[in-house]
């Protein structure tokens, strides 16, 4: 295989895979954000002597906050769930199924 095309489709995944990154930290700082307005929002409806620590208070801040973690484990660890080098396997497999019906 030709060098620079080699070196096209690395910079090609490293561009994706920066792309996915920056995701991420977009969609983790809209969570902070999001959610300090939750809490400044519940904490200027307490009542006089009521506490924060409430269940209802916490629902967005850990729901979201569930989504958050599944998006980390796919960004920064997507061998953990589908295993080193699955999606190069999985075009192999696909091109050779293909190649087989174009025949």
């Amino acid at each position: 295989m030709d060098t620079n095309k080699i070196d096209q489709q690395r910079l090609d995944r490293a561009r994706q895979r920066v792309k996915k990154i920056k995701s991420f930290y977009t969609h983790l700082l809209i969570y902070v954000v999001i959610n300090l307005i939750v809490v400044f929002q519940n904490i200027e409806n307490l009542e006089p002597g009521e506490s924060y620590f409430q269940a209802h208070n916490f629902i967005t801040f850990a729901l979201w906050g569930i989504v958050i973690i599944i998006h980390a484990l796919t960004v920064f660890l997507p061998n953990f769930v589908l295993g080193s080098n699955w999606e190069e396997r999985k075009i192999k497999e696909i091109m050779e199924k293909d190649k087989h019906i174009w025949k």
